[in-house]
C-alpha cells in the first residue's frame, strides 16, 4: 500500500486507504477506544465525543498534541481536528503552528473493513514525511488487528519515505 498525496488550498493532503481484517465494529473500536489506540498509535485521553477536546501523545515521532472531535458517526465516520502543543516545542520536534484535520471514513467490505483516512492541512514542503508516517500508522493497525509485531518504526519510516518523496516531487 501507498498513499497518496495532493495539494489544496496551498496545504498537503495526504490519503491512506486500506481492507482490515474485521468487521466495521471493531475497526471502529480499534480507532476510537483509548485503550486499544495506545496499542498501536498513541496515547489519548479526555472527552471523546463530538464537540469533546482531547490530547493525544505520540511516542515515535515525539508528538505531543491537542484537538476536538468535529464528526462522530459511529461506526462510519471520524474527523477530528488537531495542532502540535508547547510540550513537542520544547523537546525541538514541532512544526509551525498549523492545525491538521483527519478524516476517518469506514464502510463494510465482506467480513472485512475498508478504511480511508484523509489527513488535511500539514505544510506541503513536509507532505512526504507525513505521508510516510500515516501509511506507518496505518500498517501499525494492521499489525495490531492480526496480532504482529510492527516492524522497527525508524527502519520502516526509512523504507517508506523515498516513495513519498517521489510523490511530492510530482506535487511541483
Amino acid at each position: 500500500m501507498i498513499g497518496s498525496l495532493r495539494s489544496a488550498a496551498g496545504r498537503g493532503v495526504v490519503r491512506i486507504e486500506d481492507v482490515y481484517p474485521t468487521d466495521i465494529k471493531d475497526l471502529w473500536s480499534a480507532i476510537t477506544d483509548p485503550d486499544r489506540l495506545a496499542r498501536w498509535y498513541g496515547e489519548v485521553e479526555g472527552e471523546l465525543r463530538i464537540g469533546g477536546a482531547y490530547r493525544i501523545h505520540l511516542e515515535g515521532p515525539g508528538l505531543y498534541g491537542a484537538g476536538r472531535i468535529e464528526v462522530c458517526d459511529p461506526p462510519r465516520r471520524l474527523r477530528v481536528v488537531s495542532t502540535e502543543t508547547d510540550e513537542s516545542w520544547r523537546l525541538g520536534d514541532a512544526l509551525p503552528d498549523f492545525d491538521d484535520s483527519i478524516d476517518a471514513t469506514l464502510a463494510a467490505d465482506g467480513d472485512r473493513t475498508r478504511l480511508v483516512i484523509e489527513a488535511t492541512g500539514m505544510p506541503l514542503d513536509k507532505i512526504a514525511f507525513y505521508g510516510a508516517g500515516w501509511q506507518l500508522h496505518a500498517e501499525h493497525l494492521a499489525d495490531y488487528l492480526l496480532g504482529r509485531e510492527p516492524i522497527a518504526e525508524p527502519i520502516r519510516f526509512e523504507e517508506l519515505l523515498p516513495s513519498y518523496q517521489r510523490l511530492a516531487a510530482d506535487l511541483g
